[in-house]
């Protein structure tokens, strides 16, 4: 009797689908056409002989045995790249320029510690800076790879990671939340969160004023701690020192920001094609 064998690019598919929730979307992932995504979906119900999802507009439901199959997929795939990258690690060599800013640092510090873990004859280089800086560094070809925030005028770039924003205050201290409330701010043209927050205050008709500027969230956190002002974060960039204000505050609600992966517009190195897979892989939600 023949041994069925599940095909591991079908369940790579399956689960780019369930990370992206379209078809569209994991196609552009899996830089497949969307006919070929929602063949290999088919496909896949076709050699099992079961139902694994159910449409709901453009978006994809899986069923009961869909979720279940897709627990599957990740344990094996997980399995099977852990295997090839162990096999290939010690052939991967060269030097790796990703630029990041400093508030999402320790976000990547898993990243960078399995990375190096992986390929360690990889001379990797980190740059922090503002998003802004950084996108005009990586189009320059100065940067291999850059993990920014997605900019209103700069779209574009992979998106990785939907980080949504909230108010923060000090633990021990707040200021006052009645008009005008003071703000700690990023520095004009640093990132997309003072952009957000003013326009989030000025639809609720609030009035506010900045009472400190800088350009990383470790210049904000100090007048933030005292109780000086209120500031705005993701849930990585909040620290014990900072505590997130709930509905109750009387603060309108922010939008959620986007983490994007940009790459040199040169063929990407080796190293960087390894990176890029690695923060996909750890940073999807």
């Amino acid at each position: 009797m023949r041994v069925r064998t599940l095909d591991l690019n079908l369940l790579r598919t399956l689960v780019a689908i369930a990370d992206t929730g379209t078809v569209t979307t994991a196609a552009k992932r899996l830089a497949y056409t969307q006919s070929t995504v929602s063949m290999q979906l088919h496909r896949l119900e076709t050699q099992l002989d079961i139902t694994l999802h159910e449409r709901e507009g453009r978006r994809i439901r899986f069923t009961a045995e869909g979720e279940r199959l897709l627990g599957h997929a990740r344990r094996l795939l997980s399995a099977h790249d852990d295997a090839l990258s162990d096999m290939q690690a010690q052939t991967v060599t060269g030097e790796l320029n990703l630029g990041v800013p400093d508030d999402y640092a320790s976000l990547l510090t898993s990243v960078f510690s399995h990375f190096h873990q992986l390929y360690p004859a990889v001379r990797l280089q980190v740059t922090c800076a503002p998003s802004a800086v950084l996108m005009t560094r990586v189009k320059a070809n100065e940067l291999d790879l850059a993990m920014v925030t997605r900019q209103r005028h700069s779209p574009g770039g992979e998106m990785i990671r939907r980080e949504p924003l909230s108010w923060a205050v000090g633990l021990q201290h707040q200021p006052s939340l009645a008009d005008p409330i003071p703000l700690a701010l990023y520095s004009p043209g640093a990132d997309v969160f003072r952009e957000l927050a003013e326009g989030a205050l000025l639809a609720a008709g609030r009035d506010w004023r900045v009472a400190y500027t800088s350009q990383s969230m470790a210049g904000l956190a100090p007048i933030v701690s005292a109780g000086l002002a209120v500031v705005v974060v993701t849930r990585s960039m909040l620290t014990p020192e900072l505590r997130p204000l709930d509905d109750t505050s009387g603060l309108p609600a922010l939008p959620s920001i986007e983490l994007a992966l940009h790459r040199a517009p040169r063929r990407p190195t080796e190293p960087a094609r390894r990176m890029a897979q690695l923060l996909r892989e750890r940073l999807a939600p």
